[in-house]
């Protein structure tokens, strides 16, 4: 017997619904850029006399609060209570507590890492996490990549390495102190900083992403979870650093609200990402953000980008190219 399924009655509705899926998606992804890219200028126009004026510590904890809270409010709106209800045991919450050691550290390595080079130079660099990711993610989670992802790969190294080059301090006769400063510029102390924060944050982003999909959890409970660590461990962290006289909100603008707010957001939506899509989908997120952060470097902070800017960032979109073609 042939059986001839009513497909043209039900293509409509499927198209339509494949292209609201498509929107939301390109949406989500499009706000991670955006949140992701103004990170770093914002940071640097907080600054004061070239330094951070506030704690950042305390910034870290607001946002892991602010995540915290957001994910319980969901819980509880959404109804999904049955998994409260649930017996805790240490194999079922133990495992959230790694990435959020490596996330609490991660985070305050970012403030600290502006010191020693300019938001553009931090936003082409932390590209080599794509590197790192793909090859915990092939190794730990066991998916094979194609000889022109791992190409793609390679030269994205090649533009980091380029770039890296490029925009070492190196001193220039005549030159004055604001010229310097608003140079392109990346210090040794900066690239190491650079290499041991993009192999944390891959293998966050893949034991994280391990965690939630091996789980059978609502998202926001797992959230949940993952954030009352987070909170616990970036709350120590802040407990230690009070040895100065610097209060819990000193130093705080409507810019430093606008980097709580926006990091808040941006780790929510990046475990819709790991636990909907992938830690590769995650990274091109970041290498797409390079563009949004360079245009607001110019805008705000009067960057001044070099020719030989375009070479790295070209390599970054054939590499972006050859591995999703």
């Amino acid at each position: 017997m042939i059986v001839i399924h009513a497909v043209g009655s039900k293509s409509p509705s499927r198209h339509r619904t494949w292209w609201r899926k498509r929107v939301q998606w390109g949406g989500l992804l499009g706000l991670m850029v955006l949140i992701y890219g103004s990170h770093a200028p914002l940071i640097a126009l907080t600054k004061v006399g070239g330094r951070v004026p506030f704690s950042s510590s305390s910034c870290v904890l607001l946002i892991e609060i602010t995540k915290l809270l957001v994910s319980l409010a969901t819980l509880l709106l959404t109804r999904d209570l049955s998994a409260l209800r649930a017996p805790l045991s240490l194999a079922l919450v133990a495992p959230y507590a790694v990435p959020a050691a490596l996330y609490a550290f991660n985070n305050n390595l970012v403030v600290f890492m502006q010191i020693y080079m300019d938001p553009s130079s931090f936003q082409v660099l932390s590209n080599l996490k794509i590197a790192s990711t793909a090859l915990l993610y092939s190794s730990c989670l066991g998916k094979r990549l194609r000889s022109a992802q791992w190409l793609a790969l390679g030269i994205l190294m090649g533009a980091g390495v380029c770039h890296s080059y490029s925009s070492l301090d190196l001193e220039y006769p005549g030159q004055t102190e604001d010229q310097a400063s608003s140079r392109l510029h990346i210090t040794a102390w900066g690239l190491v900083l650079v290499l041991v924060y993009c192999f944390i944050s891959g293998l966050a982003a893949v034991y994280t992403e391990r965690v939630l999909k091996s789980q059978r959890l609502p998202l926001s409970l797992q959230n949940l979870y993952l954030y009352v660590f987070g909170l616990a461990i970036n709350l120590v962290s802040y407990l230690l650093s009070m040895g100065g006289e610097q209060g819990f909100l000193e130093g705080y603008s409507g810019v430093v609200w606008a980097i709580v707010v926006g990091q808040a957001a941006n780790g929510l939506l990046m475990s819709v990402v790991l636990k909907h899509g992938s830690g590769i989908t995650r990274l091109f997120v970041i290498s797409c953000s390079m563009l949004v952060n360079a245009l607001l470097s110019w805008a705000l902070l009067g960057l001044q980008l070099t020719p030989i800017f375009l070479l790295p960032t070209s390599m970054i979109g054939l590499a972006t190219y050859l591995y999703y073609s």
